[in-house]
């Protein structure tokens, strides 16, 4: 019997790594992948499948809003994914539902995986997967993280949502903010700004530079064990060798 699973992760290299992982077992079709909540839900209605590696962190609707537009009642087996561990242990005790931690390790994904194939062959527990949810709800409200900055400028205060920053350079006391487009200056170090960032969306990649993970579109390797961050928008950054935690969560090692 094969088992059909979509991956929905708005992070290309997250979704390649659960892809690769998957390729090492037998009887795994992937039916579709997707990078963001509208089309995983739409994709779930339509490719009715078995499994779903599912990413906790997305703009707009997250992993959370599709579990709950979806319901618990026509869910698939679900293995939630995540960057950050405050959505983990508490929230997923009950074993209705499944979760990986990035960067997802073999071992621990092959461990989840014939859980949900257990699952799958048998019986999913609806009520204890509602009760998952609610915990999820609660663990959700409680991250605590700025949604957005409050930026002076000229005797005005305009606010920047994070969703919407591309990435961040230190220019001495200050930030540049770089979104959509635009620059915004701060008033900040790069080192107090990054306490307001949740890390499940936003790295540090240089001494002098942050980025939103979801605004990469390629990691490209360059000199001595450099790397150059491509975003979405074709800018340029360098990685410094010395991330290491970094290029662990990136995939590149």
């Amino acid at each position: 019997m094969t088992t059909r699973a979509l991956i929905v992760d708005d992070e290309p290299l997250a979704r390649r790594a659960v892809r690769r992982l998957l390729g090492k077992h037998d009887g795994i079709e992937v039916a579709g992948e997707c990078s963001d909540g509208e089309s995983a839900v739409r994709l779930i209605g339509e490719l009715a499948p078995d499994l779903v590696f599912l990413d906790i962190q997305m703009p707009e609707m997250d992993g959370f809003a599709v579990l709950r537009h979806v319901g618990a009642k026509a869910m698939p087996v679900t293995i939630f994914v995540t960057a950050h561990d405050r959505f983990a242990v508490q929230a997923f005790d009950a074993h209705a539902v499944d979760y990986l931690m990035k960067p997802i390790a073999r071992a621990r994904f092959d461990v989840a995986l014939a859980r949900a194939e257990q699952r799958i062959a048998g019986v999913v527990d609806r009520a204890e997967l509602r009760r998952v949810l609610a915990s999820l709800d609660r663990l959700a409200a409680s991250r605590g993280y700025a949604d957005r900055l409050s930026v002076p400028d000229r005797g005005r205060i305009h606010f920047v949502a994070m969703r919407d920053i591309d990435w961040i350079e230190a220019q001495g006391n200050y930030v540049i903010i770089h979104a959509r487009g635009r620059e915004h200056e701060l008033r900040e170090t790069l080192a107090g700004l990054e306490d307001k960032l949740d890390p499940a969306d936003f790295v540090r990649i240089h001494r002098s530079t942050i980025v939103n993970v979801h605004r990469i579109r390629e990691i490209q390797p360059w000199f001595h064990g450099h790397h150059r961050v491509v975003l979405d928008d074709g800018t340029e950054l360098r990685m410094s060798r010395y991330q290491r935690e970094v290029a662990k969560r990136l995939g590149l090692t």
